[in-house]
């Protein structure tokens, strides 16, 4: 068995079998291309004048409705805070902006349908580098269709387009003054925002009151483990208009009831909380997010944006994410009715750590 010859191998066929291809007597021939449509505008003049004016003026009236968006923006100003004023103002400004982009992209594509070369032409792919004859090749398409689109000789178009496109970024730029408040003789200090940061709504004896309906807390009323989100007493009573929701965002505050033994508290925080009830900011101190998850096994404040996590027993202290410090403590105690009142405002700045650093 050890000397039988092996049996001879038989070379494959360099004929495919019919299993892997088909070979058919009436294959698809290449069409080539279809015979050259002249348009309109190839035929005659007057069209080619009548397009070249079409987008020219589709670009200048992309210019106007930029400037109009900027006027807008100063005719319909949202300074007042009423939800009439800032429709308006979104309104005029998004049709300004809407109108201006749109005259742009109809202007480019009647430009490149009407007015640029129209010739069809099959471009020959390569896979490696092409030769130095084929690069300069290249450089003189360029050139060619610069020739062809009429880009460097129909001056009027392109530069209305230069126009248009300059005009289109200015109303954006325009609208980063309205991310800035801004201060008048009655509010001189609303264009400062660490001023507006460093001082909520909460003062000496202000009652700390059910968030929205304002009505006051009694200590009694808290059950152990509880958590509340709370407001200011006299801010169920502003209106939109004068700053609800600005100062809402500045002084909300949840309050928390834990065993009196459960709170480490600094000698010089003793009497800002009341029998084991503890007020802190809302606004997290990493980018201002509401901080609105409790755990009351662990006594842990989470913000859903970033998880970062605050320790209540320890001064609300960072134990977990982002978050680059505590969050403000609010000092409380109760009045002569037991209703929870606040000592005083913050200490600190609320919200993101860059106000503090200030």
């Amino acid at each position: 068995m050890a000397d039988e010859k092996a049996p001879e191998q038989v070379p494959a066929s360099p004929v495919p079998s019919s299993g892997l291809a088909v070979a058919v007597s009436d294959p698809v021939h290449n069409p080539g291309l279809a015979p050259h449509r002249k348009r309109m505008t190839d035929k005659d003049p007057a069209a080619m004048t009548r397009a070249v004016r079409t987008v020219y003026t589709l670009f200048y009236l992309s210019a106007a409705a930029s400037i109009w968006a900027i006027a807008a923006y100063l005719i319909f100003p949202i300074e007042s805070g009423m939800i009439s004023d800032i429709r308006r103002n979104n309104l005029f400004i998004g049709l300004g902006i809407a109108t201006a982009l749109l005259a742009i992209g109809i202007g480019a594509i009647h430009w490149s349908k009407a007015v640029m070369n129209d010739t069809e032409f099959i471009e020959e792919r390569h896979s490696t580098r092409g030769s130095e004859k084929t690069r300069a090749a290249a450089v003189q398409v360029f050139a060619d269709a610069n020739n062809e689109s009429g880009f460097g000789r129909r001056t009027m178009v392109r530069n209305s387009l230069f126009v248009a496109l300059a005009a289109s970024v200015l109303p954006g730029i325009t609208l980063f003054r309205g991310l800035a408040p801004h201060s008048s003789p009655e509010h001189p200090h609303a264009g400062d925002p660490v001023h507006l940061l460093k001082h909520t709504m909460w003062e000496e004896g202000m009652r700390l009151a059910h968030d929205p309906t304002g009505k006051p807390i009694r200590a009694a009323d808290l059950t152990l483990g509880s958590a509340v989100h709370v407001i200011p007493e006299s801010l169920a009573t502003l209106a939109h208009h004068d700053g609800y929701l600005e100062e809402k965002a500045k002084a909300i505050v949840l309050l928390m009831r834990l065993l009196p033994e459960q709170l480490n508290e600094a000698d010089d925080r003793k009497d800002w909380s009341y029998d084991g009830i503890v007020a802190y900011s809302k606004v997290c101190t990493h980018v201002g997010c509401p901080v609105a998850l409790y755990e009351q096994q662990t006594h842990h404040l989470l913000c859903p944006c970033h998880q970062s996590q605050f320790d209540v027993t320890n001064a609300a202290a960072v134990i977990f994410g982002p978050a680059a410090r505590p969050l403000p403590q609010l000092p409380i105690t109760v009045d002569d009715e037991g209703y929870l009142i606040a000592r005083s405002d913050f200490t600190e700045p609320v919200g993101p750590s860059f106000w503090e650093r200030h």
